[in-house]
């Protein structure tokens, strides 16, 4: 990610160019939104006079969403693609009517900025089917050699603030579920749940409120997960997946009986901010409460729920605390969730 210790690429002996690296800046900084600057260096180590036509800088971001042909097939399936970020800086070129410029050998440093788009950046992230990822590149042209060039990825977040009044509302749903065998029936199972609102951030746990009745004859458990849903748009098709990436049960509740969840806890993990703004990649997220019950379809409540970046203010303190928290703990960036069926 952005936050890297630089990164050099070392030329064989047979070239001129010792070395060529990209340092950013601010090395410290896990990620970059719409509108902020971008800067650093280009460094280039030269062990001998070097001529060069151009050295540029090329920062370029896309959404891709694409999977594999149908058997038989030669083309791929289906393929799309979005670009975010494209901009392209000369850090060093010749002279006006000269075609080429000479570097004297040793450690030469080319600075450069640039800004971000103001409009909307969609989050970095990289799933099964589609990636949204942004890069910047130096490219160093040569005469009479193949151009060389350094690649550095630089991690970028859309900000969404969870104390929007959409995302302060709460989230309720009530279901019953007759359990039967034949044309014997034991009796309702009813479940209700409702989490206090919509928008929640990492590291935060959200309290669970749910009315578990049990009028059956069986024994049942309760549970309840977050599940992770990645949508993939392509060539008019879709692709789903949907991950479960946290998740908690509860106490048996035998026939006849009752239970209620008073704000039981479940842990949000470190995962990718919703994905609510690209047009061929959408990650949602979900509490699920539900019941297994023996011999029937699992009773099932999904509560829509947002993963923000800006935490809830109503945390007094403790805001602060889970604001750097988000910030610094980058590792969602990087994290390949194992693929789990819902249960």
């Amino acid at each position: 990610m952005g936050g890297e210790a630089g990164s050099a690429a070392v030329v064989g002996p047979e070239s001129r160019v010792k070395s060529l690296g990209l340092v950013f800046e601010d090395e410290r900084k896990g990620c970059y939104s719409s509108g902020d600057t971008v800067a650093g260096h280009v460094l280039l180590e030269a062990a001998e006079p070097v001529t060069l036509r151009a050295l540029r800088l090329e920062a370029q971001g896309r959404a891709t969403a694409a999977w594999g042909p149908s058997a038989g097939a030669t083309a791929p399936a289906a393929a799309s693609e979005v670009e975010y970020l494209n901009v392209r800086l000369s850090l060093r070129e010749p002279p006006a009517g000269e075609g080429i410029l000479l570097l004297q050998p040793g450690k030469h440093e080319f600075p450069f900025s640039f800004q971000l788009p103001s409009e909307p950046l969609v989050t970095s992230f990289s799933g099964k089917y589609g990636s949204i990822r942004y890069c910047v590149r130096a490219v160093l042209e040569r005469p009479q050699a193949p151009d060389q060039s350094i690649k550095r990825e630089l991690q970028v977040v859309s900000h969404i603030d969870v104390n929007t009044p959409a995302l302060l509302t709460p989230v309720l749903k009530t279901q019953e579920k007759m359990v039967g065998c034949w044309f014997f029936t034991s009796g309702p199972v009813s479940l209700s749940a409702k989490i206090e609102r919509k928008g929640y951030c990492n590291g935060e746990a959200i309290p669970i409120y749910a009315e578990i009745e049990n009028c059956s004859s069986r024994l049942i458990v309760p549970k309840a997960a977050i599940f992770q849903t990645q949508t993939y748009l392509a060539s008019g098709k879709t692709k789903t997946v949907r991950l479960m990436v946290a998740h908690v049960r509860g106490n048996h509740i035998a026939s006849g009986s009752t239970d209620t969840w008073n704000g039981k806890t479940l842990k949000i993990p470190p995962v990718t901010p919703s994905i609510l703004d690209c047009c061929i990649i959408r990650v949602d997220y979900s509490l699920a409460v539900y019941i297994h019950i023996p011999g029937a379809k699992k009773l099932m409540l999904e509560l829509p729920v947002v993963i923000g970046t800006v935490p809830y203010n109503g945390f007094g303190s403790r805001n602060s605390s889970i604001a750097s928290q988000f910030f610094m703990d980058m590792s969602w960036l990087t994290l390949t969730l194992p693929e789990q069926p819902e249960g």
